[in-house]
């Protein structure tokens, strides 16, 4: 006979606590206070290694933790407790999260690195490692004359097969101008890897000038971020519910770095200032 279920594990929302804003509904900004401390501390410029690879780790298992409960497929387990040997009712059931779910790391160099192996080996931990794994791609910025930010150069590749049917994360701490994330995308798409389940972008510190630019080139991308910077618009704008003035919204300096921002997280990650 089939264990009953208990009706409150038949179905097991979860909802995550959100910023109100006005981006659309696959931008996730997480409103969690304990997260803005941490990601504070990061950002502070007394704060360096060992700690910054410390809290990197930490506030990616929670942002990861959000993502993987509020995203990935669940389905029905069932699993005998200790107390099985005192009683036939000592069995668990109810939704879980779908162990047999494939999913794919995408480590871009090189503030992606760190990121993209803590959310590695979590989902290793999480779900049948069989069906998770890690790809990498050598990513880097190209600039005009001036110093400007122009898009995303890619020079190297490393790629495990294709995506079909996989949940595919791209963790990324700064998500300034978008063109990492539209420039990954484009390569799977044109290289014939194949289409995700879903594309989810993980970021801690996202801009309004990329929430734009991913939305408008790749609108399938789910994005979730611990803050939203917006910190050059004017005050007016400030007071306004995000998204809400999305044109005049501005998170980037003319160099394309995020205000305020946590300065080059990739050099500051590498203690490679370069």
């Amino acid at each position: 006979m089939e264990q009953p279920i208990d009706a409150q594990f038949r179905s097991v929302p979860f909802r995550p606590s959100e910023m109100e804003h006005r981006y659309g509904a696959p931008v996730h900004v997480l409103a969690d206070p304990l997260a803005l401390n941490l990601l504070a501390n990061l950002c502070r410029p007394a704060t360096v290694q060992p700690e910054i690879n410390r809290l990197v780790n930490e506030l990616y298992r929670s942002l990861l933790h959000t993502v993987i409960a509020a995203e990935f497929p669940r389905r029905r387990v069932t699993v005998e407790t200790r107390m099985i040997q005192a009683t036939p009712a000592g069995i668990w059931s109810g939704e879980a999260v779908a162990t047999d779910t494939p999913a794919v790391c995408v480590a871009v160099a090189r503030a992606g690195l760190l990121p993209s192996q803590v959310a590695f080996d979590y989902l290793n931990q999480i779900l049948d490692p069989r069906g998770v794994r890690q790809d990498h791609l050598h990513l880097g910025r190209t600039t005009d004359a001036e110093g400007r930010v122009t898009g995303a150069g890619l020079h190297a590749v490393k790629i495990g097969g294709a995506i079909d049917g996989a949940m595919v994360l791209i963790p990324d701490p700064m998500g300034a101008t978008g063109s990492t994330v539209t420039k990954v995308l484009d390569h799977y798409r044109d290289a014939g890897h194949g289409s995700a389940t879903k594309v989810i972008a993980v970021h801690l510190i996202v801009t309004p000038e990329y929430l734009r630019h991913v939305r408008s080139h790749h609108p399938e991308v789910i994005v979730y971020a611990l803050r939203l910077d917006r910190g050059l618009s004017p005050a007016d704008v400030l007071a306004a519910v995000p998204g809400e003035r999305w044109d005049e919204e501005r998170g980037l300096t003319d160099h394309h770095y995020i205000v305020p921002g946590a300065g080059g997280l990739g050099e500051i990650i590498n203690n490679a200032f370069v």
